[in-house]
């Protein structure tokens, strides 16, 4: 199984770097970067299995930058971390933006991993989901077009006839 990308969007340093550690360790390919900007460039680039952020770099609300990823990639795997209790509306709305997980740090690195690795499991059943409606579509598309074929040649044996 190729090993899969984990985007790490965070201000802090010391965060970046614990949890690039924890997911090297698990053998991951860890980008981590501290900017929006520098965050979506990465999507551009690689194929990116699993984001882990903040709720606010810069004063942006990220859960609106997350809903609008999840329109090109639906079956992005997303973890949020947030330093500051949320009121339930807010956890509502941040939720319903398409955040997979959220927690309140610190944050044990087992729990990470734990949700992690399921969200990860969950993505790669999406794809190959996906890959097989895929699949479908082409074998009826396929099916489709050799009836049609058929038709026309059944109906092209039938205009036959011998004049005497």
């Amino acid at each position: 199984m190729p090993k899969e990308t984990i985007l790490i969007l965070d201000k802090d340093f010391h965060t970046q770097w614990t949890l690039r550690t924890i997911l090297e360790n698990e053998r991951y390919i860890v980008l981590a970067v501290d900017t929006i900007e520098r965050a979506l460039s990465n999507f551009q680039e690689f194929e990116v299995s699993g984001l882990v952020t903040e709720d606010r770099i810069d004063r942006t609300n990220v859960p609106e930058i997350i809903r609008e990823l999840k329109k090109d990639f639906p079956e992005l795997y997303v973890m949020m971390l947030t330093a500051e209790n949320l009121e339930e509306k807010e956890y509502k709305r941040i939720m319903n933006a398409g955040i997979d997980d959220l927690f309140l740090k610190p944050i044990s690195t087992e729990k990470i991993l734990i949700h992690l690795k399921k969200g990860l499991r969950h993505r790669r059943v999406l794809l190959q989901k996906r890959r097989l409606e895929q699949r479908l579509s082409e074998m009826r598309i396929n099916r489709n077009v050799q009836g049609v074929a058929l038709k026309r040649e059944s109906l092209a044996q039938k205009k036959t006839f011998t004049v005497r």
